[in-house]
């Protein structure tokens, strides 16, 4: 096995550090007794039993993960209906027009999605709002699961389809128990990408909200323009630690899957 040189050790440090040692002060300034967020007076846990008083945070997050969970289930859906007719329907009539359109949120500046998305919505009458949003992160994250699924769909073995329908399954039927347990860990990931990219959009989501639908990063960035509060690292804690734990279980699933395949 090949070692790494020193100079490859120390810049794999100096990486890991930039991207999580602002986390890792984040985290610890979070349990911090002072009201100043950069000056240490001891551990307390109050910011954390402050959230519970904040109704403008709480009200922010229950709108970002409602948001979130709504466009990435419509997200994974349409992106894996898309990874689909990419990849099973061949050289058909617009597939290049098809694919360009699909993947066009990958390398658009989110200012320009969100813009046009704010035209397109005034433009026809449709009030700002949550409904606007969820349709806006949809747009935004259907890009990325359907480059996730198909990946997974790349590599894998049509004969197995063909030996199912041979056995006289129809075609539904073999998708659902032949094609939809192979790309599972697929489209698992990519809605986890999607609920992410969701729950972390500032930029698309100022352009395209309206009254009642401030998500949880507008009110961290209103209110941070302000001076920064010791509850914001609370709350930012608090879902760092949600996420840590999907990533993680997500992990012990695939694994699992993967051992019960291997057997």
């Amino acid at each position: 096995m090949r070692r790494l040189s020193g100079f490859n050790l120390v810049s794999l440090a100096v990486g890991l550090a930039f991207l999580y040692v602002p986390i890792l002060i984040l985290v610890v300034y979070s349990f911090n007794d002072s009201r100043l967020v950069t000056v240490w007076g001891g551990f307390s846990t109050r910011w954390y039993v402050a959230l519970l008083e904040d109704r403008a945070l709480q009200e922010a997050a229950l709108t970002s993960l409602g948001i979130a969970l709504a466009s990435a289930t419509l997200a994974t859906v349409l992106g894996t209906l898309a990874a689909l007719a990419l990849t099973r329907l061949g050289r058909f009539r617009g597939r290049l027009p098809f694919a360009a359109m699909i993947y066009a949120p990958l390398v658009m500046p989110e200012v320009i999605t969100g813009l046009s998305l704010l035209l397109l919505f005034v433009a026809v009458g449709f009030e700002r709002g949550a409904a606007t949003v969820t349709i806006a992160h949809t747009t935004l994250t259907m890009c990325f699961v359907a480059v996730v699924v198909q990946s997974r769909l790349a590599g894998f073995d049509r004969s197995l389809e063909e030996a199912a329908q041979d056995l006289g399954c129809p075609p539904l039927r073999t998708f659902l128990i032949v094609t939809l347990p192979v790309i599972a860990p697929g489209i698992a990931a990519g809605f986890l990408l999607a609920f992410s990219l969701s729950l972390d959009d500032l930029v698309i989501a100022s352009f395209t909200s309206g009254p009642g639908a401030t998500t949880l990063p507008i009110r961290i960035y209103s209110e941070v323009r302000l001076g920064v509060k010791p509850e914001i690292n609370a709350v930012c804690t608090i879902f760092i630690a949600v996420t840590a734990l999907v990533v993680i279980l997500a992990s012990l699933a695939t694994r699992r899957a993967e051992r019960r395949e291997a057997t």
